[in-house]
């Protein structure tokens, strides 16, 4: 292979093999001619004969393989440069050599195969996607198809069954509707629009509206909602607060809903360096590892049936982890199966 065997190694061993063989068929042309030779004048002829072989196998060698990979070379190096860089390129072409040459063609291949292994993961994604985007949208107007149809043939007639596929059809539609919006979300999120009104906020008192807000759901499910360590004070962290309440209420509502009657979701705060490290856990049913690194994904739902009877658009999570690291900040996740789940991101603090 080219990345282990340079051509001067490659010239040094044929070298040798060539001189041994050499000197052998000399010495048993002097035995059978009964030429008179010392063993000084053998070791010098040995030498004398590998310096000749190596020497001309080199110089031979190199011309043969460069003239022929020099056109391949071309086109690798011509693919990734720049005109300028490639007229720059063009000064320094004569000298280089065959290990100048190999190593290069070798970093080339190296990097083409991580692009190529990048690429495939890239189309599976966007398998993965347009097949869950398809089903999450087929769901909601397949069932406002089957509601209108069903009046149409006649349920219009009847006044209780009228209103409530009505009810159950313009619901479908606004789940249809949630999903634009939060696609168009995303996609401003990873345009780079500035969408953010970045401000400094205290990010406890807005947890206490949220908690204000949910408290009617979480008593539904039989969950508390509460604070680890009884965290007190006001805590000042700089961001676009909507945003931030849009993570927060995203996550809450996911410990909500995924958690045991009569369980507790938490938020708590850690103090790190310039940055405040937001956590909100729960004890409920939890997640399993392989399914955490697919979390954020589009459309990705850890347990399908239970998520579409739950309702959302399968967006929230991936919104979450691009508001996040819009503000310059990481999320991350900690969780285990029927102990509970950590969902946890950093903001920095106010100034």
């Amino acid at each position: 292979m080219l990345s282990k065997i340079s051509i001067k190694n490659f010239s040094f061993i044929l070298a040798i093999i060539i001189s041994v063989a050499l000197t052998l068929l000399i010495i048993c042309l002097i035995i059978f001619f009964e030429f008179p030779i010392t063993f000084v004048q053998g070791c010098l002829f040995l030498l004398l004969s590998f310096g000749l072989c190596y020497f001309l196998l080199k110089v031979f060698m190199e011309r043969m393989i460069l003239h022929r990979i020099k056109p391949i070379y071309k086109i690798i190096r011509d693919s990734k440069l720049s005109p300028q860089a490639k007229e720059a390129r063009l000064k320094t072409e004569k000298n280089q050599s065959f290990s100048d040459i190999n190593d290069e063609v070798v970093h080339w291949a190296e990097s083409a195969q991580k692009e190529i292994s990048t690429l495939k993961a890239l189309e599976t994604y966007r398998k993965n996607f347009v097949g869950n985007i398809s089903h999450e949208l087929k769901t909601p107007i397949f069932s406002i198809q089957g509601y209108l149809h069903t009046l149409l043939d006649g349920g219009m007639d009847d006044p209780s069954v009228s209103l409530r596929f009505l009810r159950k059809a313009a619901d479908n539609a606004t789940r249809l509707q949630t999903i634009v919006e939060d696609l168009e979300l995303i996609n401003k999120l990873e345009s780079g629009q500035p969408i953010f009104n970045m401000v400094s906020f205290d990010i406890k008192e807005l947890i206490n509206e949220i908690y204000m807000d949910l408290q009617n759901l979480a008593a539904e499910s039989d969950i508390t909602l509460g604070w680890k360590d009884k965290a007190t004070g006001s805590i000042k962290v700089f961001g676009d607060k909507e945003a931030i309440r849009q993570v927060l209420i995203n996550l809450m509502v996911n410990s909500i809903k995924y958690g045991k009657s009569g369980g507790l979701t938490e938020v708590g705060f850690f103090d790190i360096s310039d940055q405040i490290l937001i956590e909100v856990s729960d004890n409920g049913i939890g997640i399993g590892e392989n399914h955490i690194k697919h979390l954020f994904d589009r459309f990705y739902r850890v347990d399908k049936g239970r998520s579409r009877k739950q309702g959302g658009s399968g967006l929230g999570l991936s919104i979450v982890k691009h508001i996040i690291e819009a503000h310059g900040q990481t999320i991350n996740v900690r969780s285990t199966i029927n102990v509970g789940s950590t969902f946890g991101f950093t903001l920095n603090k106010a100034q």
